[in-house]
């Protein structure tokens, strides 16, 4: 799976002040926006950043905005159980059971052996290291006998916290058209989060558990990306895209984001780097329009970014070129081409370096995996390209209408 090294985006930050400037195009729909990235606009979702302390809103953009929440309905699933927690209903150490139902969910799950069971507290590091719906689901039966039980809990439970535009309908966010949440409710339960359960909040920022003797890490890449960056909570469905809740703190003040809608988890994480760096360069005493201030709902229904045709893996979904600079035996020469690709660039005056952009091709039983330095600027790729082939090295410029499935143009 595609997951770019950390250089590219430290490079990234070095063109936030030229990407600024850059100019949006029209957004495909009324919930759709385009952001500006280094080789042009990106299609984004609802998004929000909210002081934590004081609520007031640094930024939103149809934030009242119908979504799909997809695994951030784990953060509900959690807030109830740390409410039990504290209640000592439950207590970390407590055995937890999978009912059949539980059991057979669809991943992403903990797979465990049929009969076992595992602890409360780590259920809790499932759910947010794995986000694994097999436990979400049981954690609400545990809690409410039912997850039809536990779904009017989450609801009510939202009621009272003012998430007017949310509607829950199971525990692990699982595609149901119905379940749906606004960027300012899952700012306002990401507040709450923090505030209500201190202890339990940092699980969120837990790295790796092991269940069952198998290593679990965890999923939230913006946590190693930006500084002061210490949790909660990823999303994905081929519908709602690729979402992030997040919480930062820089000197004291904490920040939360929640960002949604993007085709790819990267370009989610870069966005919210931007919004985060972004709010915390504005001077507010705490003056400005509340997160609870905003309208619960704008109403309508969620957009699609993904269909079921559209949500395959290596997606490449960049506007900008790509260099194939090679394919490769196994995924280790792979990555050494590219990172040796970028450093040339680096060499060559470049301030944008690219993306890894990796992919498995086959020719009959051979599988090899073909190396593309992605997404660069106008004129990169070719810049690169001539330089390796002044040296004698393969290097081939392609454009994004030719980096598709089944890639039989990336052997060699």
């Amino acid at each position: 799976m595609f997951l770019p090294p950390l250089r590219i985006f430290l490079a990234l930050l070095a063109f936030a002040a030229a990407a600024a400037a850059a100019a949006a195009a029209a957004p495909a729909a009324a919930q759709f926006h385009a952001l500006p990235s280094p080789t042009g606009p990106v299609q984004a979702g609802p998004s929000i950043v909210v002081d934590a302390q004081s609520g007031e809103v640094m930024h939103q953009r149809d934030a009242g905005a119908p979504w799909y929440p997809a695994s951030l309905t784990k953060m509900m699933t959690l807030y109830l159980l740390f409410e039990d927690l504290k209640a000592r209903k439950v207590s970390l150490a407590q055995p937890m059971a999978f009912s059949d139902y539980a059991f057979n969910q669809q991943p992403s799950k903990l797979v465990l052996p049929k009969g076992m069971t595992i602890t409360v507290e780590q259920a809790i590091l499932a759910l947010i290291l794995r986000s694994a719906n097999d436990v979400a689901v049981a954690v609400g039966e545990m809690l409410s006998g039912s997850e039809a039980g536990f779904a009017q809990r989450m609801n009510a439970t939202a009621a009272r916290l003012g998430m007017g535009g949310s509607a829950f309908r199971n525990a692990s966010g699982w595609k149901d058209p119905a379940q749906i949440t606004t960027a300012r409710d899952m700012a306002i339960l990401s507040m709450a989060l923090i505030r209500d359960f201190p202890d339990q909040y940092r699980y969120f920022n837990t790295h790796e558990v092991m269940i069952n003797n198998v290593r679990i890490t965890h999923s939230v890449g913006f946590l190693e990306k930006y500084p002061g960056a210490d949790g909660l909570k990823t999303g994905f469905l081929c519908s709602s895209g690729f979402n992030l809740a997040a919480s930062v703190v820089r000197d004291g003040r904490r920040m939360i984001g929640v960002v949604s809608g993007f085709r790819r988890g990267d370009l989610r994480d870069e966005a919210m780097v931007r919004l985060f760096d972004e709010a915390y360069a504005k001077r507010s005493a705490g003056s400005g329009q509340k997160v609870w201030q905003l309208p619960p709902s704008t109403g309508g229904g969620p957009q699609t970014v993904l269909d079921d045709s559209q949500c395959t893996p290596y997606r490449y979904d960049y506007p900008g070129e790509g260099a194939w600079v090679g394919t490769y035996p196994n995924l280790k020469a792979a990555r050494d081409a590219h990172f040796a690709a970028q450093a040339r660039l680096a060499e060559l005056k470049r301030t944008w370096i690219g993306r890894e952009w990796i992919v498995d091709v086959a020719h009959g039983k051979v599988r090899k995996f073909a190396t593309v330095v992605g997404d660069l600027e106008a004129g990169a790729a070719a810049q690169l390209c001539g330089a390796y082939q002044a040296e004698g090295k393969f290097c081939a410029v392609k454009s994004p209408a030719e980096l598709v499935r089944p890639f039989g143009g990336l052997w060699r």
